[in-house]
């Protein structure tokens, strides 16, 4: 299912960038790419249940100097839904392969939120030569352990609540913001946009499902390919931006980080939470600035 109702759609000029889109897998991939052609590339990468819209000051601010690329995964934002191919993370890392790929960019900024995390590690433990350096906001690569309870539990009638995203958004969204003040009318508009009903909501019902708990599950093998290869990443540049209220990637979750990567920078934001580009992008998008600046 295409995504033409909304292909050309700005929200009231709040996501003003030219929309562009690539075949992958047969299935049109939405990107922005703004910025100048021969500089540096950004690669921003939004989770679950958001899309390219969350950056969408980030690029404006980082446009100037940085090349800007914000793709949408499978199933979100202006991106297809397809009807064939399976909404799990090892379809997300090779349709982020091939459109990296196909794009031909190196020397990639990483910059990865929830689910972004394991679909952009899982691109660079394989493409350690592509990237860069990798900003980590508020994410995590593992399996959980069998028999935990996900951050999903606590919704009853899961496949009501997801299936019927575009009605449910605001609710999710004032659940992981620190400033649900900051959600206005038109954003939750935005947000809502990509899902009209449930065949369009394919994506936000895989999603939380796809968390891999146990060593059965399917996408067990695709998470721990990454975790066992984090090492080959070992030595970039790395800053983990952390929304510090966020309940789904608490504050512990950095030490995990900092166990695989000793020398991470740690940059906190107290008065953010999970949406932390929402509650405070000013901040984000200064620290990544000087992130940047601090490591040529």
């Amino acid at each position: 299912m295409d995504r033409e109702y909304m292909k050309d759609e700005t929200f009231d000029g709040t996501f003003p960038f030219t929309p562009h889109f690539m075949d992958v897998y047969g299935f049109n991939m939405h990107y922005v790419d703004e910025g100048p052609a021969d500089g540096e590339v950004i690669v921003c990468l939004h989770g679950m249940p958001t899309w390219g819209y969350l950056y969408r000051e980030f690029i404006t601010a980082l446009s100037n100097e940085y090349r800007v690329i914000v793709p949408d995964h499978m199933g979100f934002g202006k991106t297809d839904v397809p009807e064939n191919l399976p909404f799990t993370m090892q379809w997300h890392v090779m349709n982020l392969e091939r459109f990296l790929l196909t794009l031909d960019v190196r020397d990639i900024t990483l910059v990865v939120h929830d689910w972004g995390g394991p679909i952009g590690f899982g691109f660079a433990v394989d493409h350690p030569d592509l990237v860069k350096r990798i900003v980590i906001l508020n994410t995590s690569v593992g399996v959980m352990r069998e028999g935990t309870k996900p951050w999903y539990a606590s919704i009853p009638n899961y496949n009501d609540f997801f299936g019927h995203m575009g009605d449910n958004i605001e609710r999710l969204l004032k659940m992981g913001m620190y400033h649900p003040e900051n959600l206005t009318p038109v954003m939750v508009k935005a947000y809502a946009a990509p899902f009209p009903d449930v065949f369009y909501c394919a994506g936000p019902l895989a999603f939380p499902k796809d968390i891999p708990i146990g060593s059965d599950h399917w996408s067990t093998e695709a998470m721990m390919h990454v975790r066992n290869n984090l090492d080959k990443l070992a030595g970039k540049p790395m800053i983990a931006i952390w929304g510090m209220q966020d309940i789904v990637f608490p504050p512990p979750v950095i030490d995990r980080w900092k166990r695989f990567y000793p020398d991470l920078e740690v940059h906190p934001i107290e008065d953010a939470a999970h949406f932390l580009q929402e509650d405070n992008p000013a901040e984000v998008i200064e620290a990544i600035k000087t992130f940047c600046m601090n490591n040529p």
